[in-house]
């Protein structure tokens, strides 16, 4: 693996519920597929996050500034995966992305897990760019 940066003042966390409606906007932004009255409702994200094999980041400008991408790791307890992976479309090609997907990486090999695999919609450009 790789370690990448993200540019200057971007910075890595998990994330809270406060960040909800900013990562839906995010999700749409990159053309994944929102359900906001099943999977993606407040109070089933609000379940997910609190699941110990899964972890939720978020990048964002500056400490306490906007959030300006997104990512979702989770695991069986044998493979890792990685995905819903968004950044805000003015800020895409800058290593935000790369960075997001590093960190998840990260903890996932923190979990145990030597199997990562991705997902990626095959409608969706900007997942295979």
């Amino acid at each position: 693996m790789f370690d990448v940066k993200a540019p200057e003042g971007v910075r890595i966390r998990p994330f809270r519920m406060g960040d909800y409606d900013r990562v839906m906007d995010l999700w749409v932004q990159g053309g994944l597929p929102l359900k906001p009255q099943g999977r993606d409702s407040r109070e089933n994200i609000a379940r997910q996050v609190g699941l110990v094999n899964v972890r939720f980041l978020v990048a964002e400008d500056g400490e306490g500034g906007p959030v300006v991408g997104t990512v979702f790791a989770t695991h069986d307890g044998r493979k890792g995966w990685i995905n819903r992976l968004a950044v805000d479309a003015s800020l895409r090609r800058r290593g935000i992305g790369a960075r997001l997907v590093r960190e998840a990486e990260r903890w996932l090999e923190a979990q145990g897990m030597d199997i990562l695999a991705c997902l990626i919609e095959s409608d969706n450009d900007l997942s295979m760019a």
